[in-house]
C-alpha cells in the first residue's frame, strides 16, 4: 500500500509538472507584453499611481474571475468522457440537444466559429510570444534592434521544421524550464514589490471598479489590452484529457497564479518608482547582468508556449475532421507511446507561412497586441455559451442555477470581446479574417457532405432487396474477401455496382462496412465493432470511433474475430467509392460554395491512408454526382 501511495504521489507530481510546461506556457508568458500594452500611448491612458493600481486590480480580478472561477473551477468539470477543448464541449452541448434540431444547428455553427477563431490564436501566439521575448535584446543594447525580426523568424522556422519529429524527446524538459520561468517571475516580482509596497492596494477589487467607471470610454478601451493577461486560459480546458482536472488545478493555484500576480505587481511597483520603465517594464525589472539570461529563458518559455498552441492546432484539426467539419488530411503519429502526439503537414506549413507574414507585417509585439485579443475573447465567449447548454441540457440543472453560473462569465467575456472589436482597424481584423475563412471552409464542408449524402440516398438501392435479387441468379464468386465501405449501411455501395458491371464476379465473402463517428472523444474496444450476418456469406459491419480515436480499420476488423469473423489482410480487398462533385445551380448551396466544396473534395487526403488501409489492397471506383 505504501508503494502504491508513493507511485500515485510521483504520478500526480509528474502530471502537475508536465501541466506547467504544456498548459500554462501561453498565459505564463503574457507578462512579457500585457501591462506594457495597457499603458501604450496609443490607448490614451495616463501612467500615474491611481491608474496603475486600478489596472492591476482589473488584471488580478480578471485572473480570479475568468481563469480561477470560470475555467479552473467550473469549465474543467464540463468534460466529455474525460476530454476537454471547444470541439469536445461542442460535441457534448450539441448531443445534449439532439432532439432540438434548430438549437443544435445553431450551437454547431457557434462552436465551429469558436474553433475557427482558435486558428487565428494559433497564428498570433507564436508570433507575439517569440517576438516579445527576443525584443529584450533591444533593452540590453539598441544596436541589436535590426536583428530582432530576423532572429524571431529563424526561431520560428526551426520550431516548425522540428514538428515532424514530434515533441516526445523535448517534452520532458518543458516542465522544468517553465518552473524556472515561473520562479524567475515570482522572485523578480517580490524584489520590486518591496521597493514600492503601496502597489498591493491593487488587491482591493474596488480599485478596479473605481478605475473602470471613473474613466468611461478610456476604461472600456483599456479592457482590450488587459485581456492580454488572460491569453492561454482556453488551454486549461483543451488539455484536460492529457493531465486531468486535479493536476491542472494544483499547478494553477500553487505555482502559476502566485507567480503571475507577483510579477504583474512587481512591474507595477517598478513603474511607480520609474515611469520611463514603460518602454519594457518586464525586462527592466531585472539587473543589467541578468538581461541576456532572461532573454534566453524567455525565448525558451515562448517556444514552449508556441509548441502547446501548435500541438493544439493539430489536435483541433483532427477532431474537426472526425466530426465532419474538415476534409481528410494526412496525419502522422510522432510517438509510438503517446497517441495524442500527431503532426499534420498541411496545417504545419500553413501556420508557418502565415506567422512569418504576420511577423514581417506587424514588426513588433506592440503592433501584434492589437490583433491578439479578438480571437482569444471570441473563443472564450463561445465557450461560456456552450457551457450554459451543457449545464442545462446535459447535466439537467435548473434554469436559475444555469443562469447564475454563467451570466457573470458571459458578461465579462462580452465586455472583453466588445473592447477588442475596437481594435479591428489596428490589426484585430486579421484573426477575424483567418477565423471567417476557416469557418467558411468548415461549414461548407459539413453542409456539402450532408447534401451529398442526401443526393446519394435518393439514388440508393436497398441493400437487402438487392442481395435477394442478386442471389436469385448469382454471378461467379471468386476467392477472397471484398470489403465495401459505405456511408449508409442500408444502401448498395456504388463500388459494388461498378465492380459487377465491369468484372461480372463477386468475392466469396462480401463485407459492407460503415464507419460511424460518435460525438464522444473515445469509443472503447468493446463497443468498437458490431457484426450482422446478411446470409450467403455476406456481412454488415459497423465500426464506431470517437473524435479523438485513431482510425485504424485493419485493427478494428481484428476485433470481429470475437464474433466469429476472421480477416486475413492478404486475402482482403477494400473497395472505396470516390465521388467527383459537379457543381450546378440548384437547391443546394450557393454556386460559389458548391465550387469550393468540389475543390475541397478533389484535394482531400488519401482515403486509404486516412483509414489505415494497406495501400496495395485498395481499389477506388469513382462516380460523378451533381450538386
Amino acid at each position: 500500500m505504501k508503494t502504491s501511495n508513493n507511485f500515485r504521489k510521483q504520478s500526480f507530481a509528474a502530471l502537475s509538472l508536465a501541466a506547467l510546461g504544456v498548459v500554462y506556457g501561453d498565459i505564463g508568458t503574457s507578462p512579457l507584453y500585457a501591462l506594457k500594452e495597457v499603458f501604450n500611448p496609443n490607448n490614451g491612458l495616463t501612467l500615474n499611481q491611481a491608474n496603475l493600481i486600478g489596472v492591476l486590480s482589473l488584471i488580478f480580478w480578471s485572473l480570479m474571475v475568468v481563469v480561477s472561477l470560470k475555467y479552473v473551477t467550473l469549465i474543467l468539470r464540463a468534460d466529455n468522457r474525460g476530454e476537454g477543448g471547444i470541439m469536445a464541449l461542442l460535441a457534448l452541448a450539441s448531443s445534449s440537444v439532439a432532439n432540438r434540431p434548430g438549437l443544435r444547428n445553431s450551437l454547431l455553427l457557434a462552436g465551429a466559429f469558436g474553433a475557427a477563431l482558435f486558428y487565428g490564436d494559433a497564428v498570433l501566439t507564436p508570433a507575439i510570444s517569440v517576438l516579445s521575448a527576443i525584443e529584450g535584446m533591444e533593452i540590453a543594447t539598441p544596436l541589436l534592434k535590426p536583428y530582432i525580426v530576423p532572429l524571431t523568424i529563424w526561431v520560428l522556422i526551426v520550431l516548425f521544421i522540428a514538428q515532424r519529429k514530434g515533441t516526445a524527446g523535448i517534452g520532458m524538459v518543458f516542465g522544468p524550464v517553465v518552473v524556472a520561468w515561473f520562479i524567475a517571475l515570482a522572485v523578480i516580482g517580490v524584489l520590486n514589490i518591496v521597493k514600492a509596497p503601496q502597489i498591493l492596494a491593487a488587491l482591493n477589487p474596488f480599485e478596479g471598479f473605481k478605475f473602470f467607471f471613473s474613466h468611461g470610454w478610456i476604461g472600456f478601451v483599456s479592457l482590450g489590452a488587459i485581456v492580454l493577461a488572460l491569453t492561454g486560459a482556453e488551454a486549461l480546458y483543451a488539455d484536460l484529457g492529457h493531465f486531468g482536472r486535479v493536476p491542472i488545478r494544483t499547478a494553477w493555484f500553487a505555482v502559476v497564479l502566485p507567480s503571475l500576480v507577483l510579477n504583474y505587481f512587481g512591474q507595477g511597483a517598478l513603474l511607480l518608482t520609474n515611469a520611463k520603465a514603460l518602454e519594457n517594464p518586464f525586462y527592466l525589472m531585472f539587473p543589467a547582468w541578468a538581461l541576456y539570461p532572461m532573454v534566453a529563458l524567455a525565448t525558451a518559455a515562448t517556444v514552449i508556449a508556441s509548441q502547446a498552441t501548435i500541438s493544439g492546432a493539430y489536435s483541433m484539426t483532427k477532431q474537426a475532421m472526425q466530426l465532419g467539419f474538415l476534409p481528410r488530411m494526412g496525419v502522422t503519429h510522432t510517438s509510438a507511446k503517446e497517441i495524442g502526439q500527431i503532426y499534420i503537414p498541411m496545417i504545419n506549413w500553413f501556420l508557418l507561412i502565415v506567422i512569418i507574414a504576420v511577423v514581417l507585417s506587424f514588426g513588433s509585439s506592440s503592433n501584434l497586441a492589437s490583433a491578439y485579443g479578438v480571437a482569444v475573447t471570441g473563443t472564450m465567449l463561445i465557450t461560456t455559451l456552450l457551457t450554459f447548454f451543457v449545464l442545462r441540457y446535459s447535466w439537467g440543472y435548473n434554469w436559475i442555477l444555469c443562469i447564475v453560473a454563467t451570466v457573470l462569465f458571459f458578461a465579462v467575456d462580452a465586455l472583453f470581446f466588445s473592447a477588442n472589436l475596437l481594435k479591428i482597424a489596428q490589426g484585430g481584423w486579421f484573426p477575424l479574417v483567418i477565423g471567417l475563412l476557416i469557418f467558411t471552409l468548415m461549414i461548407t464542408w459539413k453542409r456539402g457532405r450532408e447534401i451529398l449524402r442526401s443526393r446519394m440516398r435518393t439514388q440508393a438501392i436497398d441493400l437487402r432487396s438487392f442481395l435477394d435479387s442478386l442471389f436469385a441468379d448469382p454471378p461467379v464468386r471468386v476467392w477472397g474477401t471484398a470489403v465495401f465501405m459505405i456511408a449508409d449501411p442500408n444502401s448498395v455501395p456504388n463500388a459494388l455496382l461498378h465492380n459487377l458491371a465491369h468484372n461480372k464476379v463477386l468475392h466469396e465473402r462480401l463485407v459492407f462496412m460503415t464507419v460511424v463517428m460518435k460525438e464522444v472523444p473515445w469509443v472503447r474496444f468493446g463497443e468498437r465493432t458490431t457484426v450482422e450476418s446478411l446470409g450467403k456469406n455476406c456481412y454488415r459491419i459497423t465500426i464506431n470511433y470517437g473524435f479523438k480515436n485513431d482510425i485504424d480499420i485493419p485493427k478494428a476488423l481484428q476485433l470481429c474475430s470475437m464474433e466469429g469473423l476472421e480477416f486475413n489482410m492478404l486475402e482482403t480487398s477494400f473497395f472505396l467509392g470516390r465521388e467527383t462533385i459537379i457543381p450546378v445551380p440548384g437547391d443546394g448551396m450557393a454556386l460559389w460554395r458548391e465550387k469550393l466544396f468540389a475543390s475541397m473534395s478533389r484535394n482531400a487526403g488519401n482515403a486509404a491512408e486516412y483509414f489505415g488501409l494497406p495501400p496495395n489492397r485498395v481499389i477506388e471506383l469513382g462516380a460523378q454526382v451533381e450538386m
